[in-house]
């Protein structure tokens, strides 16, 4: 027989009054309830009733708009439901586990899940998972539930500009985890100066040492007083090695953070289990050091990879409950496109936020974090990062090696390093991958989606104001579309003159990388690409229009030093003739593009010159 709960038992889980629920029994709003007696009993599996907001005439939850706390989300908002999640981590019982996914993918829910269901608890916390699908995998996964002294400790927020201040915030951290504990403060199976640590660290007097052993000291003191190992997990535990990269305090927080991590990890006999949530795997810094006990997920694996963002089909599930099934092909553009394993992922928290927004599309991800990556990015960009970044935005693909476990000092290295680093942060996604042999991946990669693709755009965009004035790039585009050399010549011999110094315009590249910078800041009508094979040799800058009405535009870039203005004429005739003779108009031509525009470019210090020539071969 189905298992049932009272009014009062109904009442404790839904958090609502007793009373209620008797006149919602009364009124049949709970399916399968029946009075037993004088009483009414409910199937234990019943969902708590809608509340009173309405959508087209019919009771609808809230959208868990923010909501990280596990039994509020279950009790009541729209749950999306991941506790499969701990089924498939009971099969495997790795004894610590690493999820590495991008910002707002539902890793604070997920870890708050796993703290519900295994912390030992005075309330019955079962409540929660009886509707939902871990109840339904047996008896010997619901065996665990309840059943552990848990250390729950979430770094998301420790975001400060100096080394004190984030020091001061994880030192508040752990007195508030101490405090969630507070019958060790007395507990008899505790050695005195066990307790008196207990009392410096609530206190807040601890010295840093100690903070660093706050770990290891609380999971013995729960294994004494409960006589079972503690589970520990650590949420977001990168985001203080982040912000010490972006701050300037980067040591000081890998050489705590290492120190606070193995006394809880690494070779602890006070520990059942670990988890831990990260947008990287920083194994490489010596974080884990000796932890050889620990199993990475990243986002190339395919074991978890449901559990973190919304799969197409909870995607359409929820459209559905919210009546705008007709929708799903916008969201799909928008918010989809994140490959986890072989798990087609959608953006959890833009999801939710467009149906609260009245199913209007916008780049929610964007403003609930910093986008400062992207910028490092183009610090040191180059002609060959600003085409791959044209390609990407365009739509396109790049091929790069992805090291999983990349760390922060290595951003300005390599360009491997950097996309590694926007990949597994949620800037781009694998669309083909290929292990090596190193434990490395060979990935394709491009941006997910609509709403990726506008932040890349604002993000570049922002960056190039810094460099060209937006009233220059605008005097230079309309000139470049509407072929005027003239207006062309004279827009670019004043951003020249207004932003670069004699000693910078020394070189071809440097011409060439300038320019691309500049398409950056163009509309997405063009797709830019530089060194391109065309007709018989290799043009410098192609523009091919979106839309076949429209002119594509082929550039020819020369550089000379200290010049005079017939030298530096005759050396954009050069370039021009180049065009000419070596046909790179050969691709727009495959391509039905029927008016081209060709410039041959000349500097020299801050002069320029340009030659220019139309190509009309419609009809």
């Amino acid at each position: 027989m189905a298992r049932e709960m009272t009014c009062k038992e109904a009442a404790k889980r839904w958090k609502i009054s007793e009373r209620r629920i008797a006149v919602l029994c009364k009124e049949g709003r709970i399916p399968g309830a029946h009075k037993s007696g004088k009483s009414w009993m409910i199937p234990s599996v019943t969902k708590k009733p809608a509340d009173a907001r309405h959508r087209g005439g019919s009771a609808v939850l809230p959208l868990p708009i923010g909501i990280s706390d596990f039994k509020d989300a279950v009790s009541h908002y729209y749950y999306v439901d991941k506790t499969a999640m701990i089924r498939d981590f009971l099969d495997e019982r790795p004894k610590v586990s690493l999820f590495t996914r991008p910002r707002r993918f539902g890793k604070t829910l997920t870890m708050d899940m796993l703290r519900v269901f295994f912390e030992k608890s005075e309330e019955d916390t079962s409540i929660y998972f009886q509707n939902l699908k871990i109840w339904d995998c047996g008896e010997h996964y619901r065996s665990f539930q309840g059943q552990y002294p848990v250390i729950f400790l979430t770094f998301k927020d420790v975001k400060f500009r100096t080394w004190t201040e984030a020091k001061d915030n994880i030192a508040h951290i752990l007195a508030m985890e101490f405090g969630r504990h507070r019958e060790l403060a007395d507990s008899p199976m505790c050695l005195e100066y066990e307790r008196a640590y207990y009392g410096r660290i609530t206190s807040g007097t601890a010295t840093d040492v100690e903070m660093t052993l706050a770990l290891s000291v609380l999971s013995l003191m729960l294994h004494k007083h409960y006589g079972r190992e503690p589970v520990i997990i650590i949420d977001e535990y990168d985001t203080p090695i982040q912000q010490g990269y972006m701050q300037g305090y980067y040591d000081d927080a890998i050489l705590f953070m290492r120190n606070l991590f193995s006394g809880g990890f690494k070779d602890n006999p006070h520990l059942s289990f670990g988890f831990l949530t990260g947008i990287l795997r920083v194994a490489k810094e010596s974080i884990f050091s000796g932890l050889n006990n620990i199993k990475i997920n990243s986002i190339l694996d395919d074991r978890y990879s449901e559990y973190f963002g919304f799969t197409a089909e909870e995607v359409r599930q929820m459209a559905a409950y919210y009546q705008a099934s007709e929708k799903y092909g916008e969201l799909c553009e928008w918010y989809d496109g994140y490959h986890f394993g072989n798990t087609d992922i959608f953006n959890p928290w833009s999801v939710v936020s467009y149906f609260n927004n009245g199913c209007c599309p916008q780049a929610f991800w964007m403003s609930t974090g910093s986008n400062d990556i992207i910028g490092e990015l183009l610090e040191d960009a180059d002609a060959d990062t600003l085409e791959q970044l044209h390609a990407l935005m365009s739509g396109g693909q790049i091929l790069t090696r992805v090291d999983t476990s990349v760390i922060y000092p290595q951003l300005h290295q390599n360009g491997a390093s950097i996309y590694s680093f926007l990949l597994v942060a949620g800037y781009l996604k694998a669309e083909k991958t290929e292990q090596q042999f190193g434990g490395d991946y060979m990935c394709e990669v491009s941006l997910p989606n609509k709403e990726i693709t506008f932040v890349y755009s604002k993000e570049i965009l922002g960056h190039m104001q810094k460099i060209v004035p937006q009233s220059s790039a605008s005097a230079i585009q309309a000139a470049l579309y509407m072929n005027k050399t003239e207006a062309l010549e004279n827009a670019l011999n004043k951003f020249l003159i207004q932003t670069i110094s004699y000693n910078d315009a020394s070189s071809e590249s440097f011409y060439h990388g300038l320019i691309l910078g500049i398409c950056a800041m163009f509309d997405n009508r063009y797709l830019v690409s530089s060194n391109r094979e065309s007709g018989e040799g290799r043009f410098d800058i192609q523009l091919m229009p979106k839309d076949k009405k429209m002119p594509g535009i082929l550039m020819e870039l020369k550089a000379g030093k200290e010049l005079e203005e017939k030298q530096l004429g005759r050396l954009a005739e050069q370039a021009l003739d180049q065009i000419e003779e070596r046909v790179y108009e050969t691709e727009m031509r495959r391509q039905g593009i029927s008016e081209i525009l060709k410039y041959g470019v000349a500097f020299s210090g801050k002069q320029v010159q340009i030659r220019r020539k139309a190509d009309n071969h419609a009809g």
